[in-house]
């Protein structure tokens, strides 16, 4: 391959599979040029398309004047941006496409070093003919870790196999107003739920090869009014409660070697160029050595948009300083702008060179400085193979939430069904807004879905063995009125209607959730609240599904209707809502985010001290509908004694935790074991509960178990009155639950020892063990 290289082409110590990867970064940074180092520090978005229908914010704008993919590569490139999310491509004709970008990369430089290329893959692969995975919402709804790792293993596969290297996920932001577009993209809004699952998908990615990439860093989530882009008003001991827990976990059990900005300003600094965080608190506080990318634009956003820099050099120099190593998607102030500061004198070439050496450094342990390496380039590609559909159903199928089962779930057999709503027949209805098919096959219909996404009618038709109907009845969001009258007849003449509502994922107010897509308030958009109502009238029970981005306040159902929440279910989600509805699959899913009682119960998680419940102060009530963590089924376990030998909990020590679970049901049943903190008396106000350990357990009928939770004191920590973290000696209570509300046992503790201060080597996680026995029928 050496002849299709540029001439001058030279060999050196980069190349040695001997040396350590951060030997040959160093050598390969000190034979190149300033323009070729800036070159392996930006992104080239190869499948930019200017003609307005941004993938991300500002694309049209940004893109419209960057250089030709020829002019980019003249001393070598950094990344390739999302050359299978773009627009719908074969995998397998991608796949070689980007084997010839990659040649021509390598042969464009003097030392041959290809592109590291990223994609996302929030919901699964964003590429076309890629499994559809449950969003996020989704993973926290299963509290299911080992089953998140396995999705987030299958995703990498599928990248590696088609030749690309990194991953732009997960989102580790921890909801903090429910109307924000992007709580879809989230998993929940309890930190240590966000984390956990967040690190098993991290650690399944990085099983691979594939590079995690940890977004958004950090207090994006926290925007005021719900608004994407908007100021934060986060305090440093908010920030180091709610949005750091994550990221401080998986890095450290999860392995990430990729941490993305946020767009947020915090306390009137942008995140691109806060150095205190980017390199004070990251790098030299938590150790990471790994690469921080710049989210699309951030870098250009810091003059254009939160115009903190005058010019694109001086944005720039911020970024590199507060520690960016990449700009993504394309180059804009990391080429020319930059060179120029560098030579002025305003930037050293010492932070260039901080930056490069990390960039290459991850490349040599991706195998991209070996001479050896070549790029991928498969005859035959399948991103949608069975097993991985298999994991998708059986995710949907633990993440469906039953609220209230009501006096008409499961459904039964025979009945007449009406099944009517703007959700009821439409595939998108399953898919968020980083689903290729919504993300970017919706600007390309003519490809087609590129995958079978069936709808909750089509597959609730084959599940049940009654008569079914339909109508939509009205859209997602806009006005009209027109197919209420076809939608109540049909619901009157049924046994039951069925009633799927919910919202349309998209970018940028293209739809009602989603990134750019925020909402006013927590009703259910467009005419659906009334389309409810209408159907509510003619007595027929009602079962209202809810397929969403965001909790949506249901208040005004409660007692009327059977009630369902899914969260965005993926390409099987129609089969695993249709099979618990029928009766076939016993629901197991646990709320990873409240569910409002009033639309304007906002801003407020279940994370509230005393004075954020309800109280005799204030005439509002936040008290939800239904908490953080709850789930019902059709068969439930039965919850039994619960241990706790200790008394004193020793400040730098474990307290042991245990409760008997039975089935003493006819079918399989799974729970969610939840372990909640709470602190009546500390040095700093306090969330009312926490959470700070869980366990899903299945049994069969007749099966009995034993679950018990190891918990070191370090998760009792907080940030107190000076600002740093510790363990404060004092009274505690450990909760098991069955959610942030339903308290099975309390247990009441002492903390003693001198107050501890710990950091982020602290011990983040309870652990827990099940012991299962099935003799539990025999015995009884």
């Amino acid at each position: 391959m050496d002849e299709e290289r540029a001439p001058g082409f030279v060999t050196g110590p980069w190349h040695d599979v001997t040396a350590t990867p951060d030997q040959r970064a160093r050598a390969l940074v000190a034979a190149m040029t300033l323009e070729e180092k800036l070159a392996q520090l930006v992104g080239l978005w190869v499948g930019a398309d200017a003609s307005g229908e941004d993938v991300a914010p500002h694309q049209g704008d940004m893109t419209e004047n960057g250089p030709s993919f020829g002019d980019a590569i003249v001393d070598g490139l950094g990344q390739l941006t999302r050359p299978f999310g773009t627009a719908p491509v074969d995998p397998v004709l991608g796949a070689r496409s980007l084997a010839r970008a990659q040649e021509s990369v390598r042969a464009a430089s003097r030392f041959g070093i290809p592109a590291q290329v990223h994609e996302e893959c929030l919901a699964g692969f964003a590429a076309w003919g890629a499994t559809a995975y449950p969003i996020p919402l989704s993973w926290g709804a299963t509290f299911d870790p080992e089953l998140v790792e396995d999705m987030a293993a299958r995703i990498g596969r599928a990248m590696r196999s088609v030749g690309v290297h990194q991953g732009l996920a997960p989102v580790l932001d921890v909801v903090r107003d429910y109307r924000w577009g992007r709580v879809e993209e989230t998993i929940g809004e309890d930190p240590h739920l966000v984390a956990t699952i967040a690190s098993a998908y991290v650690h399944g990615l990085e099983s691979t090869g594939v590079v995690a990439t940890l977004k958004h860093f950090a207090g994006y989530s926290g925007s005021r009014a719900g608004r994407n882009h908007a100021p934060v008003s986060a305090g440093p001991r908010e920030l180091a409660e709610v949005f750091y827990p994550p990221f401080e976990m998986a890095l450290r059990e999860g392995g990430a070697r990729s941490v993305m900005n946020s767009y947020a300003e915090v306390d009137g600094v942008p995140a691109a160029a806060d150095e205190a965080r980017l390199t004070g608190l990251l790098r030299e506080q938590w150790g990471f050595e790994g690469v921080v990318v710049a989210d699309y634009f951030a870098v250009a956003f810091l003059r254009t948009l939160q115009r903190v820099a005058g010019s694109d050099g001086e944005a720039a120099g911020l970024a590199l300083r507060a520690g960016i190593d990449v700009e993504l998607p394309s180059p804009f102030a990391y080429t020319g702008p930059l060179a120029a500061e560098v030579r002025a004198g305003r930037v050293s070439e010492e932070l260039v060179d901080r930056a490069l050496v990390r960039v290459l450094r991850q490349k040599a342990e991706l195998g991209l400085l070996d001479p050896d390496w070549a790029p991928a380039s498969p005859d035959v590609v399948d991103l949608d193979p069975p097993a991985d559909q298999e994991l998708a159903l059986r995710l949907a199928r633990e993440a469906v939430v039953l609220l209230d089962a009501g006096d008409v779930l499961p459904l039964a057999p025979g009945a007449r069904l009406a099944v009517v709503g703007p959700l009821a027949d439409d595939p998108f209805a399953m898919l968020g807004c980083y689903s290729f098919p919504a993300h970017v096959g919706v600007h390309h219909p003519e490809a087609g879905l590129g995958i079978e996404i069936p709808s909750l009618l089509s597959e609730l038709t084959a599940v049940h063995d009654g008569p079914v109907t339909h109508a939509p009845g009205c859209d997602v969001q806009a006005p009209g009125r027109d197919g209420f009258e076809r939608a109540v007849e049909l619901a009157r003449d049924a046994d039951v209607a069925v009633v799927a509502v919910g919202d349309r994922a998209g970018l940028f107010g293209r739809g009602t959730s989603g990134e750019g897509c925020d909402a006013a308030d927590l009703a259910l958009p467009g005419e659906q609240a009334a389309l409810v109502e209408a159907v509510l009238a003619t007595g027929t029970p009602v079962v209202l599904v809810v397929l969403s981005g965001r909790p949506y306040a249901l208040g005004a159902y409660a007692g009327r209707a059977a009630l369902v929440q899914t969260f965005f279910p993926g390409e099987r989600g129609g089969r695993a809502i249709a099979e618990v509805l029928a009766g076939a699959v016993n629901p197991s899913g646990h709320l990873p985010v409240q569910v409002p009682r009033e639309p304007g119960a906002q801003p407020g998680t279940y994370l509230a001290p005393p004075l954020g419940l309800r109280t005799d102060v204030s005439n509002l009530d936040p008290t939800p509908l239904f908490p953080f963590g709850f789930g019902r089924s059709y068969a439930e376990l039965t919850w039994g004694e619960v241990t706790c030998e200790a008394i004193q909990w020793s400040v730098s020590g474990d307290v042991e935790v245990g409760v008997e679970l039975a089935n003493e049901t006819e079918r399989e049943a799974a729970d969610v074991v939840q372990l909640y903190l709470h602190d009546p008396v500390a040095q700093v106000t306090r969330p009312d509960v926490r959470l700070v350990g869980y366990r899903r357990v299945t049994l069969a009928p007749g099966e009995r178990a034993r679950v018990t939770f190891t918990v070191p004191a370090d998760v009792a920590s907080f940030p107190g009155l000076a600002g740093h973290r510790i363990v404060e000696p004092g009274e505690v209570e450990l909760r098991v639950a069955r959610s942030a509300a339903d308290v099975h046992h309390a247990i009441p503790l002492v903390l003693v020892g001198p107050e501890r201060r710990v950091g982020f080597d602290r011990r983040h996680l309870s652990t827990s063990a099940v012991a299962v026995d099935a003799d539990l029928g025999a015995r009884a």
